[in-house]
């Protein structure tokens, strides 16, 4: 395996953005871009980049405005700009068109986790054409609550207080994800029922998931959880595009399943294939878990292999 960092303007025109393009000893069969999740960063799938490598897939990913080493970096982890609900995806466009440029013709594949497959989601509308397959990981279908926070997050802002950082929009978001735990250790436990992977997310230094967004930011993100919702979203993405939706059953993100088919008939009912796979007493970092994250990387090989 190869390691080639690369740094591009954010679409934000601020932000530098942090990236890595991981190539496998062997003559490439394709191209995967995995999109990381709200607070963490993109070297915690080193663990899917390695496999993905194994099994002859370039990997391409960055870290997100306000996230990881592009953070880090700056110093900059709650304003993510104001640019629009589209920042993160138009920075995923633009490593895209790094990637392809490098590497030309072969099947480009997007894979997403949580934040990030919303972020995958708003991008394949309108930059679909061209990707051979979505792999959406722990993704939400009609998130509680969301509607009314909206309005008051864009109340705030039309008052003048975009740029003022406050906890409680964050804890109306997330605060109720540990309802269905019994006797939580901490806050987080929705992530993962494998205490390591909590506390090893809590004390990783690229991660800040307890540093809230301004509320702009957090109205961007958001904005683009209600821009997906629905057939609405979903006849926007080209039905060409083969999607493979997976989660754990005991994800409060894809609210225990119910949303993750939700999302599945959207776009089954406007004329995508999905497969959709959840894994019985999981939580929401699936491919995290020790016991199942080689099966779940495995799935996510033979779906690809499958689209080739």
């Amino acid at each position: 395996m190869a390691i080639q960092e690369v740094q591009f303007k954010s679409f934000n025109e601020k932000d530098t953005i942090k990236a890595w393009i991981y190539t496998p000893i062997r003559k490439p069969r394709g191209i995967v871009q995995i999109v990381h999740g709200f607070g963490e960063h993109s070297r915690r799938y080193l663990h899917m980049i390695l496999v993905l490598n194994e099994a002859g897939f370039i990997v391409a990913a960055d870290d997100h405005v306000g996230h990881g080493k592009t953070a880090y970096d700056s110093g900059n982890w709650n304003d993510w700009g104001d640019k629009g609900y589209m920042t993160m995806a138009e920075d995923e466009h633009k490593l895209r068109e790094i990637v392809q440029k490098e590497y030309d013709g072969l099947p480009y594949f997007m894979f997403g986790h949580s934040m990030g497959s919303m972020i995958v989601r708003g991008y394949a509308t309108k930059y679909g054409e061209g990707i051979s397959g979505l792999i959406l990981c722990g993704t939400s279908g009609v998130f509680p609550n969301l509607k009314e926070i909206s309005e008051e997050m864009k109340k705030r802002i039309d008052e003048g207080d975009g740029e003022v950082v406050e906890d409680s929009y964050l804890e109306s978001l997330f605060g109720w994800m540990t309802e269905r735990i019994e006797n939580p250790n901490s806050p987080n436990d929705w992530i993962s029922g494998d205490p390591d992977v909590v506390t090893d997310h809590a004390n990783d230094p690229f991660n800040n998931f307890t540093s809230t967004p301004n509320i702009r930011s957090l109205y961007f993100f958001v904005q683009m959880m209600e821009t997906i919702i629905g057939t609405e979203w979903a006849e926007k993405v080209p039905s060409s595009i083969p999607v493979y939706n997976i989660a754990g059953d005991f994800d409060p993100v894809g609210l225990y399943g119910e949303g993750v088919y939700q999302v599945s008939n959207w776009l089954a009912e406007t004329g995508n294939f999905v497969k959709t796979k959840l894994y019985s007493g999981y939580r929401h970092e699936i491919h995290n878990y020790r016991d199942i994250r080689d099966e779940v990387v495995e799935g996510i090989i033979d779906f690809i292999n499958g689209t080739i």
